[in-house]
């Protein structure tokens, strides 16, 4: 064995790094594995957003937005680099589904849930500001919302984080697979390879962040862990050439009413995300051609004058839990799977938001503490700064 951990997490995804930071933030040894590169999978393909999820109040997800919106606060503060302000425009039309009142009622409460502060304010634009929106069509237009809320460079937030837990003595095996762990009374014993030849370590306790992998690292290890009932959800973004100037836009998509954002994305226009049920192969998903309709139709229904066709796609998987409910109700808080129930060693992380990736790891920390022995801490992660380099 080549080493001794308090914590080893499988997955350089931006909940393994914020596990990884947040252990070396409070004293632990810790090593991360990653097979190819930090965010190489689901964390660099989201929506590239910082935000409270004014959508989840739908479906009655308060804790989320609250707990998201708190989050967001911090990362402003601590990542000034990486995560700014932008404005956010919700249109209604004629033939909306959710109605002016729906809409101010909703930004009343992501207020109230925010604290009121100045980042939850919003307005109603008046019709004089509608004709310079980026082209946003105005026909059938009743009213036009603006709020706040923050976008980020998804990957380069990712590797911000894993740098500052490696300026606090955590270690980073990339690239490296996992091969196994073995259980012991005392922890793991864990196997991995790197640059061509096979390494072990001992760990008190491991963390499975290995997002739409976690299955196949949960098969690894031994004796076998129970494997949660997750579905694997593809959700799937398009780019336009040209920039939406005035910041994003959350509009329905025509077909289904479903929320969709259209944003600026480093000089060019992203518009997404789907949500479609994937069981292939995570690292052979891409998005389909009905999902590239479906969003070139969304934007084209709301911008008519830019540009239509697409000039790249890509698509992320989300670890949603399995259920037979419409994916757009399932709940998009964190699932932690630990084993055993009492002190566990093992917690396997399921779903989540890029937005909350630190209060995510705080949560692990305190599920494996029990298994973990005490440490003197060296930091807090909401005091900790983080910059592009």
């Amino acid at each position: 064995m080549n080493g001794v951990y308090d914590i080893v997490v499988i997955g350089g995804g931006i909940h393994g790094v914020g596990v990884a930071q947040a252990a070396a933030a409070a004293g632990h040894s810790v090593l991360v594995i990653e097979r190819s590169a930090l965010a190489a999978g689901t964390s660099s393909r989201s929506s590239k957003l910082i935000h409270g999820g004014l959508r989840y109040l739908e479906t009655g997800q308060f804790g989320l937005v609250r707990e998201s919106l708190r989050e967001r606060e911090i990362l402003l503060r601590i990542a000034p680099e990486l995560v700014r302000l932008v404005p956010f425009h919700i249109p209604i039309y004629a033939d909306s589904a959710r109605r002016p009142w729906t809409i101010r009622a909703g930004l009343t409460l992501y207020a109230l849930l925010g604290g009121l502060a100045t980042a939850t304010r919003f307005q109603s634009l008046a019709r004089d500001r509608w004709e310079g929106l980026d082209g946003l069509t105005t026909r059938g237009l009743q009213a036009v919302f603006q709020y706040w809320d923050a976008q980020t460079d998804d990957a380069a937030l990712t590797c911000a984080v894993m740098r500052s837990a490696q300026a606090l003595g955590a270690e980073l095996a990339c690239p490296a697979t996992f091969l196994g762990a073995e259980r012991r009374p005392d922890g793991f014993e864990v196997r991995y390879a790197t640059t061509g030849r096979e390494a072990g370590c001992r760990a008190a306790a491991l963390v499975n962040a290995a997002g739409p992998w976690i299955g196949d690292v949960l098969a690894n290890i031994a004796p076998s862990p129970a494997v949660p009932a997750v579905e694997l959800v593809q959700g799937s973004h398009v780019v336009f050439d040209g920039a939406l100037e005035r910041g994003v836009y959350f509009v329905e998509a025509p077909r289904d009413r479903r929320a969709l954002f259209a944003m600026p994305w480093q000089g060019k226009t992203l518009v997404g995300t789907t949500e479609l049920s994937y069981r292939g192969d995570p690292a052979e998903a891409k998005a389909t051609p009905a999902e590239i309709e479906y969003l070139t139709e969304t934007f084209e229904r709301y911008f008519p004058g830019r540009a239509s066709a697409p000039i790249a796609s890509f698509c992320g998987l989300r670890v949603l839990p399995a259920g037979t409910a419409p994916m757009v109700r399932r709940p998009r808080e964190i699932l932690l799977f630990a084993e055993p129930a009492t002190a566990p060693r093992l917690v396997t992380i399921a779903g989540g938001k890029l937005t909350g990736y630190r209060a995510t790891a705080a949560k692990v920390l305190a599920r494996l503490a029990p298994a973990l022995p005490a440490r003197t801490p060296r930091a807090a992660t909401a005091d900790i700064m983080l910059n592009l380099e």
